[in-house]
C-alpha cells in the first residue's frame, strides 16, 4: 500500500494522462447549480494542471486575523492564485445563489451565512445543525433545500433575497442525537443531500465506527434514502446501503449519475495471515498501526440503486489496485462470511488515501474537484488539501494535487478544507473550517 501510494503521489507530479475525454454536455436545470463550472469559466488547460508553485495567499487587511496574522502559503498549479474571499467561523457546506452569492453552513452554531461581494451577513437562523445545501426548481419555482440533522426543508428562493423564508419541511424525523434509541451518541449526525430532477437524495451516515445497529435500524443508517422533492416522507425509498459516511453527493452534469465520497472506517483489524510488522508471523486479528495508517481506502463511488457497499460487514480490497475494489471480509462482525457475502457487494470505484476525510465533491470544467478534510488519528497525518479528478471516457482519472499547504512546516495544520463551489466568474471557492475560510483559488484564464 506504501509503494501504491507513493506511485500515486508521482503520478500527481507529472499530472494526468487521459486528456482526451470528451467534455461534459451542460447540467440540467434540475442539477445543483454550484457543482459545475459555468461556460466561459477560466479552467485547467491542455492534459496537465502546470507545475505546482508555492503561492502566497493573499489576505485583505481587515481579514487578518489567526491563522493569517502571519504569511500563509499554498502549493498550486502554475498560474493560480489564492486569496481570502471571506471569514466564517467553522465554515462547511456552501451553495451558489442563482443570482450569484455565496452562501455557507454553520452546523454548530445553527446558522447559514450569505456573502455578497465579501460582505457576511446571516441567511438563516434557529437551524437544527444545517450542513449541506442545494437550490434546484420545483413546478417553475427556484428553492434552496438544507439538510439538518433532523430534517430537509426548502425555502422559496427569489434572485437577491437576503434571507430564508417560508420554509416547508420535505421530510421530517430523520434520525440524529434526538433518536431515543441513540441516547444522544451519533458520531455522523450531520446530513448531505442532492436534487435530481423531482427527486431529493439523502445521506443518513452512520453512528459508529462499524457496528450491526446500523444496519437493522428504521431508517437504515450508513445508507442513501430518496424522497419526493416536492412530496412526503411516505415516498421514501432505500437506494444504497453500506456507505459508511457518504458526504459529497453530486450529480455528474449532462448525466443521471450519482457520485458520491465516502469517509470509511477506522481502526481495522488485520483480515487474513499477512505478516504486517515482518516478524515472520501472522498478524491476523490484530489491531496494528502499521496496517491502519492504510488500510482502508476512502471511496469515490457512482450509487446504483439497489447497490451494497460493503460497510460494516465488508472492507475494499486495496491490494491489487485502487479501482473497481472487491472486497475483504471484516475480521471483527464478518469473520466467518455469515452476516453478508463480501462477493456480492458493488465494488469501489476509486479509492482516495485512506483516513484523509473527503467531505465536498464537486464537479468542475470535466473534472472532479475533492476537498481532504484530513485524517485524525494517523501516525502521519493525511489529506488536508484537495483532490483535482480528471475525468475520461471509463470514469475518473488519476487524482492529483490541485492544493496543498495547509499544514506548515512543523507538521500542524492551520487549515482543514471541506466543500468547493464555482464562482460565477469560474473560480474555484473553497470552505476551510479549520480557520474559518473561505478562499478563492483562480486558475489562469485561456491564453494569459
Amino acid at each position: 500500500m506504501r509503494k501504491l501510494w507513493t506511485l500515486l503521489l508521482a503520478c500527481s507530479l507529472s499530472l494526468v494522462a487521459c486528456s482526451d475525454a470528451p467534455k461534459d454536455s451542460p447540467e440540467s436545470a434540475s442539477a445543483r447549480p454550484d457543482r459545475s463550472g459555468p461556460a466561459g469559466s477560466p479552467s485547467p488547460a491542455g492534459p496537465g494542471l502546470g507545475r505546482p508553485t508555492r503561492i502566497k495567499v493573499a489576505v485583505p487587511p481587515a481579514l487578518a486575523t489567526a491563522p493569517f496574522d502571519r504569511d500563509r502559503y499554498l502549493q498550486l498549479p502554475a498560474g493560480w492564485t489564492a486569496s481570502v474571499y471571506a471569514r466564517v467561523d467553522k465554515a462547511r457546506f456552501m451553495a451558489l445563489t442563482p443570482s450569484g452569492d455565496l452562501l455557507v453552513s454553520q452546523p454548530g452554531a445553527g446558522k447559514v451565512q450569505l456573502i455578497r461581494a465579501g460582505a457576511v451577513s446571516e441567511f438563516a437562523s434557529g437551524l437544527r445543525q444545517p450542513h449541506d445545501m442545494v437550490f434546484a426548481p420545483l413546478n417553475g419555482k427556484m428553492y434552496l433545500f438544507i439538510a439538518e440533522s433532523n430534517r430537509v426543508v426548502r425555502y422559496p428562493y427569489d434572485n437577491g433575497d437576503l434571507q430564508a423564508h417560508d420554509g416547508q419541511v420535505v421530510v421530517d424525523g430523520l434520525p440524529d442525537t434526538s433518536t431515543p434509541e441513540l441516547r444522544g451518541a451519533y458520531a455522523h449526525v450531520l446530513k448531505n443531500i442532492a436534487v435530481h430532477g423531482e427527486t431529493l437524495y439523502v445521506s443518513i451516515a452512520s453512528t459508529c465506527n462499524a457496528c450491526v445497529q446500523d444496519t437493522v435500524s428504521d431508517p437504515q443508517r450508513a445508507a442513501i434514502y430518496t424522497y419526493a422533492a416536492a412530496g412526503t416522507n411516505a415516498s421514501r425509498h432505500l437506494l444504497a446501503r453500506g456507505i459508511r459516511n457518504a458526504e459529497g453527493l453530486a450529480f455528474r452534469p449532462g448525466t443521471d449519475e450519482l457520485w458520491i465520497v465516502v469517509n470509511n472506517r477506522d481502526n481495522t483489524l488485520v483480515p487474513d495471515d499477512r505478516d504486517v510488522d515482518g516478524d515472520g508471523v501472522s498478524d491476523k486479528g490484530k489491531r496494528m498501526a502499521q496496517f491502519v495508517d492504510d488500510y482502508p481506502p476512502e471511496e469515490f463511488i457512482k450509487v446504483r440503486d439497489g447497490g451494497f457497499y460493503g460497510w460494516p460487514f465488508c472492507n475494499p480490497d486495496s491490494d491489487r489496485g485502487l479501482r473497481n475494489m472487491p472486497f475483504l471480509r471484516d475480521y471483527e462482525l464478518n469473520r466467518d462470511g455469515q452476516n453478508a457475502d463480501c462477493a456480492k457487494a458493488d465494488p469501489i470505484d476509486l479509492g482516495l488515501p485512506p483516513h484523509s476525510a473527503p467531505l465536498g465533491l464537486t464537479f468542475y470544467n470535466g473534472a472532479a474537484i475533492v476537498p481532504l478534510h484530513g485524517s485524525w488519528n494517523r501516525t502521519k497525518p493525511a489529506g488536508y488539501k484537495v483532490l483535482y479528478i480528471p475525468w475520461t471516457a471509463a470514469g475518473p482519472g488519476e487524482p492529483v494535487d490541485l492544493a496543498t499547504g495547509f499544514v506548515d512546516d512543523a507538521g500542524k495544520w492551520w487549515g482543514r478544507p471541506v466543500d468547493a463551489a464555482v464562482d460565477t466568474d469560474g473560480t474555484l471557492l473553497i470552505s476551510d473550517d479549520g480557520s474559518g475560510t473561505v478562499l478563492r483559488l483562480t486558475p489562469p484564464r485561456a491564453g494569459a
